[in-house]
Order: C-alpha cells, then sequence, then structure tokens
C-alpha cells in the first residue's frame, strides 16, 4: 500500500463551469472513521445541476462527488470490522434510527436528515484521491464486482427505490421511463433484469436511446406519444407506471397522461422548472403522483447484490473511459448534452501534460 501523503489531488467547484484541481489536505480521521483511496466517482445528476445549469446549488469552495468506490487505506483506533485493502463503497450518511420513518423502514424520510451524503464532521465529497467516512458507512464489495462498476452502486439504488415507490416490479405491467440517463437506464437494466418485459423509454438523444434499446428497452422520442383531448380520455396504449427520471418539466407533465385509469407516476428525477398537472386528469382517473426520494432502507445492499448477479450488463452501464479530475467539466457538460450516454466514471489523477 502507497504511502498516505499529507495533501491530494481534488476537484474542487467554484461556479458554474468552473472546476478546478487543487491540493487540499488529506482528511485525518477519527476512531470510528475510516480513510478510502478513491478508485472511481460517478458524475450525477445532482453534479450536471451544479456545474452546468444550476447557480448555487453547491457551494464555492466545495469538493463533489458521491457515487464513489475505492480502497481502504487507513482505519480509526476503534474500528474492527474493516482493515487495510479492503475494497469499499460508501453507503448512505447515516440516520437518526429514532424517528417514525426510520422506525417504519422508510429512512430516506428521515425527520432529521440533512443533504445527501452531509454529515456533522465536515462533508468531502469523492472528487478527490480520499475520502473519510464513517466505518459503518461502508459496505463490502463482493468478489468479482469490478471497483468501476461498484461505483454504480449509489444511483442504482436510487433507481431500485423508484420502482419500490411504484408498487414493486410487476412483470405484468407495462412501465414507461422518461428520460434514459443513468437513473432511466438503471431502472430499464432493474426492471428487466426482474423478469419484465414491457419496458419503453422516452428520450431525445439518440445515444442514450441506443443504450437504452440494447438494454431490452422499446424507445421512442418524446413527441411521439399523443395527448389525450379530455382529461377523462386515455390514450390507445396506457401505462400502469411512469418512471420520470429526467427532472424535465415537459416529461413529467407528458407523463400524467400516458397512465391507464389508476396508473402511478413516480418523480424520480430532480428538475429546476414545476410542472402544471391537470387536477380534473388525476380526480377522474384516480391517479397517482408520488415522489421517490434517495434509498429504500436496504437499498444499497441490493444494488450491490445486482450489480454482481450478472443478471445486468454492467460493461454497457460505464463509459469506456475513465475522467480525469481536470476533465470534469468537459465531461459533465457531455452528459448534460447527450454526448456521453452511459454513466461517467472520474478517477483522482489528473492528464499528464
Amino acid at each position: 500500500m502507497n504511502e498516505i501523503a499529507p495533501t491530494m489531488a481534488a476537484a474542487v467547484f467554484y461556479g458554474i463551469r468552473d472546476v478546478r484541481v487543487e491540493e487540499r489536505p488529506t482528511p485525518t480521521i477519527e476512531a470510528d472513521e475510516v480513510l478510502i483511496e478513491v478508485s472511481h466517482c460517478g458524475i450525477c445528476g445532482s453534479d450536471i445541476h451544479f456545474i452546468v445549469e444550476w447557480p448555487g446549488a453547491a457551494q464555492p469552495g466545495t469538493i463533489e462527488g458521491h457515487e464513489f468506490s475505492g480502497t481502504v487505506v487507513a482505519v480509526g483506533a476503534d474500528v474492527a470490522e474493516w482493515k487495510v485493502g479492503d475494497q469499499v463503497v460508501g453507503g448512505p450518511t447515516p440516520r437518526c434510527d429514532r424517528c417514525r420513518f426510520c422506525r417504519d423502514g422508510r429512512p430516506s424520510l428521515c425527520e432529521e436528515r440533512g443533504r445527501v451524503g452531509a454529515d456533522d464532521r465536515g462533508w468531502q465529497g469523492a472528487f478527490a484521491q480520499y475520502k473519510k467516512l464513517q466505518a459503518r458507512q461502508l459496505l463490502r464489495v463482493p468478489e468479482g464486482l469490478a471497483l468501476k462498476h461498484a461505483a454504480l452502486v449509489e444511483p442504482l439504488a436510487v433507481s431500485l427505490h423508484g420502482i419500490t415507490r411504484a408498487g414493486g416490479v410487476d412483470p405484468e405491467k407495462r412501465y414507461l421511463v422518461t428520460g434514459g440517463g443513468p437513473i432511466g437506464f438503471l431502472s430499464v437494466a432493474a426492471l428487466r433484469a426482474a423478469g419484465v418485459v414491457d419496458v419503453v423509454v422516452s428520450e431525445p438523444h439518440e445515444g442514450r436511446r441506443n443504450l437504452c434499446a440494447a438494454l431490452g428497452a422499446r424507445v421512442v422520442m418524446p413527441d411521439e406519444f399523443s395527448t389525450p383531448p379530455m382529461p377523462h380520455d386515455i390514450v390507445d396504449e396506457p401505462f400502469d407506471v411512469v418512471l420520470e427520471c429526467s427532472g424535465n418539466k415537459e416529461a413529467m407533465e407528458a407523463g400524467l397522461g400516458q397512465l391507464r385509469r389508476g396508473g402511478r407516476l413516480v418523480l424520480v428525477g430532480a428538475g429546476i422548472r414545476a410542472p402544471r398537472f391537470d387536477p380534473n386528469r388525476i380526480l377522474l382517473n384516480e391517479l397517482e403522483i408520488t415522489g421517490s426520494f434517495v434509498y429504500d432502507a436496504d437499498g444499497f445492499e441490493q444494488a450491490l447484490e445486482l450489480l454482481a448477479s450478472g443478471r445486468i450488463p454492467v460493461e454497457l452501464l460505464v463509459e469506456a473511459d475513465d475522467v480525469p479530475l481536470d476533465g470534469l467539466v468537459d465531461a459533465t457538460v457531455d452528459l448534460h448534452e447527450g454526448r456521453r450516454p452511459a454513466k461517467a466514471m472520474v478517477v483522482p489523477r489528473v492528464t499528464k501534460a
């Protein structure tokens, strides 16, 4: 194991399309913490928001990145369950375990939750060489699962929670996924692995459509859907479930119109512009609209098991080329504009001159 240097390279956010690689102090760990050397960290939709399109979504001077895998390089004095060399992923930020939602098995709604990935010890993301976590936040990477693919665990857990909020997997139902980005295509992969045959993806970018088709979905352009003329009307081929994964206002509104009576629209993707829904359509057809925030209580464990199972083609889900820290902005712009259809993975190095 390499010696741990007192400083590390990190991608530091300063503003829209302004991310700088800097030397920052290597985190020091407390007795119940573990230091990991980051292997890969995925670029999330939230990263796209604050790097490309949403001023004020992140504080200048922060190190972001929360979809990561790595190797343990140091353990605190009170840590017995982990050792140097263990391959791990970071799990959810610990919840309070006291409130009614935690007791009911819904930690995503914890009454004491903060921002995703944050805690009261000074959070730092994984667009950096090292990251520290409480030992209880770590999960072991299953044998045979590459660290690059293990870094998909967080977004896959998000997708699985969306399916849970849709009522769970039912192979007899028709599913529409709006948005073929990472949460969308991971939802497709999970549904297909669970035996769902009828999955349709609405996505404007050709590369993402091709990826979703390779995963077993039927793909369409967003403008191929008809709009029901009256609130009580139902389209000719309605869906039982719409998983809205784009965060796009128009996709949210269109998704509602594709449901059969009694259908459910699950809002998984976060967006900036708010939709407008016809209350009469919801009332007359007894439609359900619900949100999906982060993970099931055992979502990371489910996601790791699925990634290691061989039931989903993990090689298709990540871009072949890794992104160095100084390529983070360009890769994020490419994702935003659909030029990178699969998950882009950042590695803690810089491009050599």
